[in-house]
């Protein structure tokens, strides 16, 4: 049975992460701070470059960031690595002004959901240039260091900010990052590559865009906003 992807006209709360979602897929930013990780992790266990590599995308995948894996298994102080990874280039971000007049004419409130620190999202939104549209940046650190997908970090998002799930929407690039949102009642929208420039991604971080929960498509974040009602 096909079922009918939500709308977008009850909707008065937009969520977005940041990462990878705000800023094109190709930009390749997170591919610093992705360096940066495994860096941390071969320097604190003392470890092969390798071995941290194996190490860094299995707590990823299991934990929801890395970083929450080295506290569960390794005792790592959040600060300590946050500062570490976070300390990246964010010059090839450039302004985006269709972006932040797109989100402006959003009817409504516009909160960032991610699962990096708040110096690092307004570094991005600084860059980007229309940081002044958003009320307010959940961070990692709001989410009591539990990264989506977790359940807990969406119901802590949702109560801080008065959120009503079933007249918002949820984007994100990870789509198994909607899967809590979309049971929640949000509207959710997956951002994609658009295929013109090489990505660095794993290949389970580009999965997901044919399931049930996810409502809307698309690799061109601006384009998408531009043509809602």
């Amino acid at each position: 049975m096909t079922t009918t992807p939500r709308s977008f006209a009850h909707v008065d709360t937009w969520v977005f992460d940041l990462d990878n979602t705000l800023y094109p897929h190709h930009v390749n930013l997170w591919q610093q701070v992705d360096a940066r990780i495994g860096e941390f992790i071969s320097a604190y266990l003392k470890i092969s470059a390798e071995q941290a590599r194996v190490i860094q995308k299995d707590y990823y995948r299991r934990y929801g960031t890395s970083m929450r894996g080295m506290m569960t298994e390794h005792g790592v102080r959040a600060d300590d690595y946050l500062s570490y990874v976070h300390r990246i280039d964010h010059s090839p971000l450039q302004p985006n002004p269709a972006m932040g007049t797109a989100i402006a004419k959003l009817p409504g409130r516009k909160l960032i959901l991610t699962n990096g620190s708040v110096d690092h999202a307004n570094a991005v939104l600084q860059r980007l240039g229309f940081g002044h549209h958003f009320e307010a940046i959940f961070d990692i650190v709001a989410a009591e260091l539990e990264p989506k997908p977790a359940p807990q970090t969406y119901q802590k998002f949702l109560g801080l900010h008065r959120v009503d799930p079933t007249t918002s929407a949820m984007f994100e690039d990870l789509a198994r990052n909607l899967v809590v949102p979309h049971q929640l009642g949000m509207t959710t929208v997956l951002v994609v590559p658009d295929g013109a420039e090489e990505v660095v991604r794993e290949d389970w971080e580009l999965e997901g865009r044919g399931e049930a929960y996810v409502d809307h498509v698309t690799d061109d974040l601006t384009g998408f906003l531009q043509k809602l009602p």
